[in-house]
C-alpha cells in the first residue's frame, strides 16, 4: 500500500528538523521526515561543536547567521524548549594580512546589519585572555552575539514541536529511490514502502550526493571527517571565555563544563591531511597533532590531559566553495536541496528551514536572499569566496 505525504524530507538531523518545523508552523503539516538512523542525531548533528557565529565574510552567510542567532535567542518562545544558546562571543586571532581581512569583513558585516563586531589590538586581547601567546598576532575581532548552542537540543526541540503540529517521523528507514514523471517528483521509495508526494527535500547531510543521484541530480558534496579532542580539569580559563580561533591554521578551542567536575577544554583543528570519506572513527594520533598547536597558542595547555571519552569524530559535508547548496534542484520539479553546509549546518539550520519552507509553499525565499546558494553556481563558475573557514 502506498503512503502519501505532501512533503517528504530525507534526513532527520537538525536541518531536516528545522525544515519540518518551519513547514508545520506555516500550516503545512502533512510532512514526513525519513531518517536512516535508529536514533535521531546519530550523524553530524550529535557530533558538532555547538558553535554559532555571525562573523563571516560573505553577505549570504552573514544574513543566514543573523536570522539563525535571532531564532536561537528566542528558541524557548518558538518551541517551548531550551536550546542552550549562550552569547559568549567568538574571538578571532589574526596576523597582519588576516587582520586586514577581518577589517574588510567588518565593513561588509556592517553593510548587512551586523554592527557589533569589534576590531581588537593585541593589548585588548591580552587583557581578556592573558594565557594566550600573542607575539605573532597583530590583532583580532570579537562579536558578542556569537556563542554556543546545544545541537541535539535544537534538533529535538524543533522536531518535537513539528510532531506536535502533525509531522510524521520514520526512523531506521532508508530511501532507495525517488520516482519522477515528466521531470517532476511523484513518489519516494523507502525500506518501509512507497510514499506518493509532490515535494522532496534532500537534507541528507554527508549522504546528500547519493540521495541527489536517486533523482538524477549531481551536486558537488563530499563528506570530510573532523575530529574534536576533549580534556577535563583545566580551570584557568574565565567562566565566560569566548570561542577562540587562530586564523593562522584554524585551531580553535572553548571551555566546556562537566557538571560537578572541574571545567575542561574542547579542542578542534581542520587537519589538512584529512581525505574525503565516511570514516567517523577517532584517530588517537590526532591528539598529538592538536596538542602541539594548543600548547603553541596557550603554553599552559602543555600539560593538558586528554579524556578519550570526550573525543569524537563527525562528518562535514563539503562543497568546493565551502557554502551551502539551498534551493530547487536543477531540472527536477518538486525536488529541493539543503546540503553542503561545510561545517555550518547546525548554526544555519533555522535560516535554512525558513528558506526551504518558503520555497515549497510560496515559490521563493521571503526572509533571506539565497540566490547565491543555488546549485547552478558551480556550472556557471559563480562560486562564493569565504575567507573565514573552520
Amino acid at each position: 500500500m502506498t503512503e502519501r505525504a505532501d512533503v517528504v524530507i530525507i534526513g532527520g538531523g537538525v536541518v531536516g528538523a528545522s525544515i519540518a518545523y518551519h513547514l508545520a508552523e506555516a500550516g503545512c503539516r502533512d510532512v514526513l521526515v525519513v531518517e536512516r538512523g535508529q536514533e535521531l542525531g546519530e550523524g553530524s548533528t550529535g557530533r558538532a561543536t555547538g558553535g554559532v557565529r555571525a562573523q563571516f565574510a560573505t553577505a549570504v552567510n552573514i544574513r543566514m547567521s543573523l536570522y539563525s542567532i535571532d531564532f536561537f535567542s528566542r528558541f524557548s518562545e518558538a518551541t517551548g524548549r531550551d536550546c542552550g544558546y549562550r552569547p559568549i562571543g567568538y574571538l578571532f586571532l589574526a596576523g597582519e594580512r588576516q587582520l586586514a581581512q577581518l577589517e574588510s569583513n567588518r565593513e561588509r558585516q556592517r553593510a548587512v546589519g551586523l554592527t557589533c563586531v569589534e576590531i581588537l589590538s593585541t593589548d585588548d586581547i591580552a587583557a581578556r585572555l592573558p594565557l594566550l601567546r600573542l607575539d605573532d598576532i597583530a590583532g583580532g575581532s570579537f562579536c558578542p552575539i556569537d556563542g554556543l548552542i546545544d545541537p541535539l537540543a535544537v534538533m529535538r526541540g524543533l522536531l518535537k514541536r513539528a510532531r506536535e503540529r502533525g509531522v510524521t517521523l520514520w526512523t531506521d528507514t532508508r530511501v532507495t529511490g525517488i520516482d519522477l514523471d515528466g521531470g517532476a517528483v511523484v513518489s519516494v521509495d523507502t525500506s518501509r514502502g512507497r510514499v506518493a508526494t509532490r515535494a522532496v527535500v534532500n537534507a541528507a547531510g554527508p549522504w546528500a550526493a547519493e540521495v541527489a543521484r536517486l533523482a538524477g541530480v549531481e551536486i558537488p558534496v563530499t563528506p570530510l571527517r573532523r575530529q574534536l579532542v576533549g580534556a577535563q580539569s583545566f580551570d584557568r580559563l574565565p567562566e565566560r571565555m569566548p570561542m577562540v580561533i587562530d586564523l593562522s591554521d584554524g585551531f580553535h578551542f572553548r571551555r566546556v563544563e562537566h557538571g560537578a567536575q572541574a571545567p575542561g577544554v574542547l579542542l578542534a583543528w581542520p587537519d589538512p591531511e584529512e581525505t574525503p570519506g565516511f570514516n567517523t572513527d577517532f584517530d588517537d594520533d590526532f591528539t598529538g597533532k592538536i596538542l602541539e598547536r594548543a600548547a603553541r597558542r596557550v603554553p599552559a595547555f602543555a600539560g593538558l590531559k586528554v579524556d578519550r571519552r570526550l573525543c569524537r569524530a563527525g562528518l562535514y559535508e563539503m562543497t568546493p566553495d565551502h557554502h551551502a547548496i539551498i534551493g530547487r534542484a536543477p531540472g527536477v520539479a518538486g525536488f529541493y536541496l539543503a546540503n553542503g553546509f561545510s561545517g555550518h549546518g547546525v548554526m544555519h539550520s533555522p535560516a535554512t528551514g525558513r528558506a526551504v519552507s518558503d520555497l515549497i509553499l510560496h515559490g521563493e525565499s521571503r526572509a533571506i536572499d539565497i540566490h547565491a546558494l543555488r546549485a547552478e553556481r558551480f556550472a556557471e563558475g559563480d562560486l562564493i569566496e569565504e575567507s573565514v573557514l573552520l
